[in-house]
């Protein structure tokens, strides 16, 4: 496997770091924190790249927040300053790593997504008649640290892009989740690090790192050719029922080798006739639904979003934009009728 190096000047370069905080900004330009960096901004990457070029930057805080839909997780935000520096690295590294992954793994991906993951789903509950469908247990509570700073070194020779991504790493809070337990464990093996922080972009590729190997087992040694993973649910695709049995033990045994375990309620071998749900719908042979959580939580942000324009707290073109962007969504399945349904039971004015 080839190692690169001289990577650190890459990343610390100026337009790095403006394409960086660029990339940053979308969707938040309007953010307090925002501004205030971007009222300075030539100062601010100066003063960044200083920092990263004398080894001397360190992360902020997180803010941190809980939300319970589509299941209850805790969110880690980083301040925007940390986020711009997320954004630089990444710029540099994901590239390197893209070229391994393989083609069935399609979170957090330029080119990839949650839209094409659906499609490529749907596809093969069309050609095969079991789905050995999976859910890792509390994936990113339990990525252990000292596991993927091996894999990243094993790509990786710069010594300086090394200790940013290992302070990136270390600087993880805790996150939520009960102690999980493999053959030959000891105390010290039950206080190793691990989690790392939903909510960061690097937090997004490192998942994608961490699975990689895992990946390649089932493409390569398994020759599944029927495969989808999206972050943390993956689903096997086959017409024999026992070999998709069987080749549930060979997932726990490889899983166990980065300490992660397979769900053992969400993880289910089932006839694709019966419907899978996967990114909220409910995908058959046939067609494709709308999950039914996925409608509730639907009805209740219309009815959020009713209230919010009434009361004149979001404006038109916000309504607009999220009505539309949710539309999009649903017509990814065969809804035509429920999108009409649901959108003539909600009428849109102010107080």
């Amino acid at each position: 496997m080839k190692r690169y190096g001289q990577l650190w000047p890459l990343i610390t370069d100026f337009g790095n770091l403006l394409l960086a905080a660029k990339k940053a900004r979308k969707g938040k330009r309007y953010n307090p924190n925002v501004l205030k960096f971007e009222h300075n901004l030539e100062q601010q990457l100066l003063a960044l790249q200083s920092q990263l070029q004398e080894k001397t930057w360190q992360p902020g805080d997180y803010y941190t927040f809980e939300i319970v839909e589509p299941k209850k997780r805790l969110i880690s935000a980083a301040p925007y300053r940390d986020r711009v520096v997320h954004h630089a690295l990444c710029n540099v590294i994901q590239p390197l790593f893209e070229r391994g992954f393989v083609n069935d793994s399609y979170a957090n991906r330029v080119g990839f997504g949650s839209h094409r993951a659906l499609k490529r789903f749907a596809h093969y509950a069309r050609r095969y008649r079991y789905v050995l469908q999976c859910d890792i247990q509390k994936y990113f509570p339990n990525i252990d640290h000292e596991i993927l700073k091996n894999q990243l070194r094993r790509k990786l020779k710069c010594k300086d892009t090394l200790w940013l991504l290992n302070l990136i790493i270390d600087h993880s809070n805790r996150q939520p989740a009960p102690p999980l337990y493999f053959g030959g464990d000891d105390l010290i093996s039950a206080m190793r690090r691990k989690g790392l922080p939903v909510g960061n972009l690097t937090s997004q590729f490192f998942a994608n790192v961490y699975l990689n190997g895992f990946d390649h087992f089932i493409k390569e040694q398994l020759k599944i050719a029927g495969y989808v993973r999206y972050v943390d649910d993956f689903a096997l695709f086959g017409n024999d029922r026992e070999q998709l049995q069987s080749v549930r033990f060979a997932l726990e045994e490889k899983l166990a080798d980065i300490r992660l375990k397979i769900h053992p309620v969400k993880s289910q071998l089932f006839a694709t006739q019966k419907g899978a749900r996967f990114l909220g719908f409910r995908i058959f042979p046939t067609h494709i639904r709308a999950n039914t959580d996925g409608l509730r939580r639907a009805r209740h942000r219309l009815r959020s979003q009713q209230q919010a324009y009434a009361a004149g707290n979001i404006s038109l073109a916000q309504l607009t934009q999220s009505i539309r962007s949710w539309l999009a969504h649903l017509a990814h399945g065969n809804t035509w009728y429920l999108r009409k349904t649901l959108l003539s039971r909600y009428g849109f004015v102010r107080e």
